[in-house]
């Protein structure tokens, strides 16, 4: 086994400045890790950290109750209807919407396909039927989806081969969707093939996957179908005078059908790359022919690149879902899943355990009050809201100018309900919620145009307009 000394000079990426010196083993022949890791935080202006943690959007308070929901829908037959979503605050529109299972006709049917034109057309549809809502899109952070016309432009070019990461020398064996072995699909004639790592997991397939593509296989231009990653030692690596960073900041999020368009506010970054590989991918180190230490190495490199992102959007005006408070920990550096914002439904105020939630998240040092909190309502269905008057009531009583009442993920083809209360004028609050006296376990919260009492003795949530 051979070693390489990597030593990286004082470099910019964007505003942040950073120095460090890395000596990584390295195992087979074809991979050489370029590595530009956001160790070392001492001397980086605070307001940085402030930004990386993802604090607050950089956009005025929002107080309207309708503008403060939010939920993550989803049709993977055809759109979205935009009738279905009339009034909600902010929807967050997945990768699967549109995609075109079973015989309806969607993205994964297109030649080649055409995932991300598709949503940006979803969110036309949205926005015209609801102008004042605002709307995030998907976007994968370490696989590199070639449904995406942005990112399959850059994997059919071998001058940004290094880019993404490639098959272990010899090649393993990942069971390819179709007619497909690791690195050819064989329905065409010739052959695509590809040796940069890809696999089917939660991929298109002919004649069926997830998302089912017309014959005579899945177009995703000349290389084979499959989730292929991303390199994260590439940040600064540069191809035609654009490094990897500048590229997934200026053109992957910020593209026509990303950022550049003013009716889309916000992303969804899905997956991580760990120590151990990619989630949700067989890029697992022994399929990507890394070591332990080149697997900590390459995770590192990622949570530098996307602290960088995260920060980017803020000072661009937009907002990601892994910035929300969903109940984790405050990071100052995002360096873990555990810093991110759930897509699973985390329960902020239980019944069982109400004044017990509450007296923490009525404090002026409360993450509910200096985060943007994601409160969501008690349901495993979205069109059933058995605690609705309790979600409200909480609600009201723990946010802070940042806030959304709503839903995590629930699926595709679902249908939420959107009970009149939401569009109530509830005003502006005078001040935090407070308990009304040491032990009693009945919260109040006075605003401008209601009154909010949660009496946690009997779980009763009352909103009493003024």
């Amino acid at each position: 086994m051979s070693s390489f000394a990597l030593v990286v000079p004082l470099l910019h990426i964007r505003s942040l400045r950073v120095s460090t010196s890395l000596s990584i083993p390295q195992k087979n022949r074809g991979l050489r890790l370029t590595l530009h890791v956001l160790r070392n935080m001492i001397g980086v202006n605070p307001i940085w950290l402030l930004l990386a943690t993802g604090q607050v959007p950089n956009f005025p308070p929002v107080w309207q109750m309708n503008l403060s929901t939010i939920i993550m829908p989803c049709n993977d037959t055809g759109p979205t209807d935009p009738t279905t979503t009339i009034g909600w605050g902010v929807i967050d529109f997945d990768w699967s919407n549109w995609k075109g299972t079973g015989s309806a006709d969607g993205w994964a049917k297109a030649k080649p396909m055409d995932c991300e034109e598709r949503l940006a057309r979803q969110v036309a549809m949205t926005t015209a039927a609801s102008p004042n809502t605002k709307v995030w899109v998907y976007r994968n952070s370490i696989l590199a989806l070639p449904w995406y016309t942005s990112v399959r432009v850059k994997l059919e070019d071998p001058a940004y081969a290094g880019w993404f990461l490639n098959f272990s020398n010899p090649l393993p064996h990942i069971k390819q969707q179709g007619n497909a072995n690791t690195t050819c699909d064989n329905t065409f004639s010739p052959p695509k093939c590809s040796l940069h790592f890809h696999d089917s997991v939660q991929t298109p397939g002919f004649p069926h996957g997830d998302g089912d593509c017309a014959p005579p296989g899945c177009d995703v231009g000349s290389i084979p179908i499959g989730a292929y990653l991303f390199n994260p030692a590439a940040a600064n690596t540069s191809v035609n005078g654009q490094t990897f960073t500048d590229w997934f900041v200026d053109d992957y999020l910020f593209g026509p059908n990303g950022g550049a368009n003013p009716n889309i506010s916000g992303f969804f970054f899905d997956d991580q790359f760990n120590p151990n590989g990619a989630t949700e991918s067989d890029g697992n180190l022994a399929n990507l022919g890394l070591t332990t230490a080149q697997g900590q190495a390459l995770s590192d490199a990622y949570w530098a690149h996307m602290n960088v992102v995260y920060a980017e959007l803020l000072k661009r005006g937009k907002f990601s879902w892994q910035q929300l408070w969903t109940g984790q920990a405050t990071c100052d550096y995002v360096n873990s899943y555990d810093c991110l914002g759930k897509t699973g439904t985390v329960l902020l105020v239980t019944k069982e355990k109400c004044a017990q939630n509450l007296r923490s998240l009525c404090s002026h040092d409360s993450p509910a009050q200096t985060r943007t909190m994601l409160f969501p309502f008690h349901t495993s269905d979205p069109a059933v809201l058995p605690d609705f008057e309790e979600d409200l009531a909480n609600f009201l009583l723990v946010r802070g100018p940042y806030a959304f009442l709503g839903h995590a993920w629930h699926g595709c083809s679902k249908h939420y309900l959107f009970p009149e209360a939401l569009n109530a004028d509830y005003g502006e609050p005078k001040g935090i919620c407070q308990e009304t006296s040491a032990g009693s376990g009945v919260f109040t919260r006075e605003w401008t145009k209601a009154s909010v009492k949660m009496d946690c003795n009997t779980y009763t949530g009352t909103v009493t307009m003024k």
